[in-house]
């Protein structure tokens, strides 16, 4: 489960974080997202792709941040999105980003901490990118994602080789645990599931991984 410290750090940076997808033109804003948040443009890309037919269909955003995914999965025609998060600045982003979009009505953000929220309901689509980043243990995440999905799941999971990971090791050092795998660990951890199928890519400086449930 993520600690307190995780969630101060999403607070401090929900409104960085949240211009990450946003408008911001500028020739620094480009070069740093061309160059070091490659993988976050990719695995949007596919994610948004992977949930296709969206029409009507449901989708539970885990870790959703300032709501991205979900915003645009309500504006391409999801019935409902549940966005659930640790961070209350993250939420607030993704309340007014749904607003904004017109799709605040399809969308619910919750605070709530993922492994203790109790979920009745089964979505068509699970998200989870950037979360198995900072939340141990992975088994339990896995396993629990894949019981309440239907179709598909996505996840992101940080590789740990790579100057890259060595980097975000050390500028994460002090400020909350972080967690990366290497692509071995990743097969364990879908290995026993019910999934038909799961397809692993390493992106950049990460794993991408769809689990097919049907």
């Amino acid at each position: 489960m993520p600690k307190a410290s995780v969630s101060k750090f999403f607070d401090s940076y929900a409104c960085e974080f949240n211009e990450i997808y946003g408008d911001n033109n500028t020739f620094t804003h480009n070069f740093i997202n061309r160059h070091f948040r490659k993988c976050m443009e990719i695995r949007f890309g596919k994610t948004i792709e992977g949930c296709d037919p969206i029409e009507g269909k449901d989708v539970i955003d885990i870790g959703c941040g300032p709501g991205q995914y979900g915003v645009i999965l309500a504006r391409k025609g999801a019935r409902f999105v549940c966005g659930v998060d640790f961070s209350e600045g993250m939420l607030d982003l993704a309340r007014q980003n749904a607003e904004r979009h017109g799709v605040g009505d399809q969308c619910r953000f919750l605070r709530e901490e993922f492994l203790t929220y109790e979920i009745d309901d089964r979505f068509d689509y699970a998200v989870v990118m950037g979360f198995m980043d900072y939340v141990q243990p992975p088994e339990d995440v896995v396993e629990k994602v894949l019981s309440i999905t239907k179709r598909k799941a996505f996840f992101s999971f940080p590789a740990a080789a790579g100057f890259l990971a060595w980097q975000r090791k050390v500028r994460y050092k002090k400020k909350c645990d972080l967690f990366m795998y290497t692509q071995e660990q990743v097969q364990d951890l879908f290995r026993d599931t019910a999934c038909r199928n799961v397809e692993i890519e390493q992106i950049d400086r990460e794993f991408f991984v769809t689990a097919f449930v049907e």
